[in-house]
């Protein structure tokens, strides 16, 4: 397995692929969630390669980016293992060259939610994968369902430039006892890892409620209390949306999400389930 460090070295890399090639898009400090994504760009592709980038443009000023775990020699072993061809791993300057001034803003669904919660984020999310979808040139990319209105972005803005890549979504992957795999979860002390589970947890009720015919409105409210009782010290969001629009729903209508983000001490976690 090769890795690759700037547009020259891409470049050759890129060139030496024969035949269909999927990308996974990380961030790095890799999980099993990731290495799921990679087993599913295997059965989509002759050739598999990963990118690791700690994205400065979707961080907010107070956010994490200074902290964001990066493990470089264990993702790269973790990568080889599952059978990468190679890895594109830049540094900031060559994804922003000096005088970079172009942003990518995807409207609609990135308008609420994340969208709200961190002004800005999803620019920053759209313009390094319109970069990376680019200058790697994949036949497919793989992508996680725990960022769902993420995985909406990204598939509006391919529509929309008409970027000739397919965009897979691969479910979440959890721990045994349900709690969302997260590069953030390492920031949870023990205490606040036994009390994240009220999140998904939190969902799991809501979905069969709803299910069963409990006004949307009182189920969420009942959710959101749930999470503050158990730590929670502030929820983002709480709701119900439309599967394809993100739009709130107060009832059920068609395809569905619940998707919510809450803070528990210093970490903020994001998941979602399907209604």
């Amino acid at each position: 397995m090769q890795i690759v460090r700037n547009s020259e070295e891409l470049a050759r890399a890129r060139g030496a692929i024969e035949g269909s090639l999927a990308l996974v898009p990380t961030m790095g400090a890799l999980h099993a969630g990731h290495i799921a994504l990679v087993e599913e760009a295997k059965r989509r592709a002759d050739h598999v390669a990963a990118s690791i980038f700690v994205n400065p443009a979707q961080f907010g000023a107070n956010e994490d980016f200074g902290r964001y775990p990066r493990r470089e020699g264990e993702d790269a072993r973790m990568l080889e293992e599952a059978g990468c061809d190679f890895i594109w791993m830049p540094s900031v300057s060559d994804v922003y060259p000096a005088g970079f001034s172009t942003r990518i803003h995807v409207g609609g669904v990135s308008k609420r939610w994340e969208g709200e919660a961190r002004p800005g984020h999803f620019d920053g999310v759209a313009t390094v994968v319109a970069k990376l979808l680019v200058s790697v040139r994949p036949d497919v990319a793989v992508f996680g369902e725990k960022d769902f209105q993420q995985l909406a972005v990204i598939r509006r803005l391919v529509a929309d430039l008409n970027i000739p890549v397919e965009i897979v979504a691969v479910p979440t992957v959890r721990e045994d006892d349900g709690l969302a795999l997260s590069s953030r979860n390492a920031y949870l002390s023990e205490d606040q890892r036994a009390a994240a589970l009220a999140l998904p947890r939190a969902l799991d009720y809501a979905r069969g409620a709803i299910l069963d015919g409990t006004p949307v409105p009182m189920v969420l409210d009942t959710a959101r209390k749930s999470l503050i009782e158990a730590g929670f010290s502030r929820i983002d969001y709480f709701a119900l949306v439309d599967a394809a629009t993100l739009e709130p729903l107060d009832a059920p209508a068609g395809a569905m999400r619940l998707i919510a983000a809450a803070v528990i001490g210093t970490t903020r976690l994001i998941d979602n389930l399907a209604v």
